[in-house]
């Protein structure tokens, strides 16, 4: 077990596919335990194995805050298998040290994975918590996609990542979201509206 260099933006193997596990082998135990150690040593809330430059579709996530026992999730092969409503979601990622930017994300997520032992589960997260987010943006990873392909302003995202020295948005990345840019539009002006009474 140990703590692995986490990958930065702008290395090209954070936009490569994942593959499949085939099977839970002592090396992808290895690999399990060592997203651990990296994700608690960073202070991080999810971390998929491409971001310790191994493209296998592998992520750990930990929601447990303050003085709640740890309590570490592993997802491999992880598929989600339903999505439904929109939330705004402020976000960070250990691969962009510091930079934060709201983006567009499901409130409501159903997954199917294997756990560390190669045992099947599904997993519901739901209302834009936490964990429903963290599935989603590790779930991205395994498929080389970034949390800033879902921006809700690029130019804003921009900015910050230029304040932390990482590269640009990547234009053609960016993905084209229609219905959740739609209800997310629907909630900002029920917000506007609900300030007003």
């Amino acid at each position: 077990m140990s703590v692995r260099k986490v990958v930065r933006y702008g290395e090209e193997s954070l936009r490569q596919p994942s593959k499949e596990v085939h099977k839970v082998s002592q090396k992808i135990k290895v690999l399990v335990d060592d997203l651990l150690d990296t994700m608690y040593a960073q202070n991080g809330v999810g971390l998929a194995a491409p971001q310790v430059g191994e493209n296998y579709r592998v992520f750990v996530i930990d929601v447990s805050t303050g003085e709640q026992p740890l309590n570490p999730m592993v997802f491999i092969n992880p598929k989600i298998i339903k999505k439904s409503g929109a939330c705004i979601s402020h976000e960070g990622c250990l691969s962009f040290p510091e930079a934060f930017t709201d983006v567009r994300r499901y409130a409501n997520v159903m997954v199917k994975a294997m756990d560390r032992n190669g045992r099947a589960f599904i997993l519901e997260a739901k209302d834009g918590s936490l964990l429903a987010r963290a599935i989603q943006h590790e779930f991205d990873h395994l498929d080389g996609i970034l949390f800033i392909d879902h921006s809700i302003n690029r130019f804003e995202a921009d900015e910050v990542l230029k304040k932390y020295n990482l590269p640009p948005v990547q234009v053609e990345k960016l993905l084209d979201e229609p219905e959740l840019a739609k209800q997310i539009d629907e909630l900002k002006a029920k917000q506007i509206e609900d300030e007003k009474t």
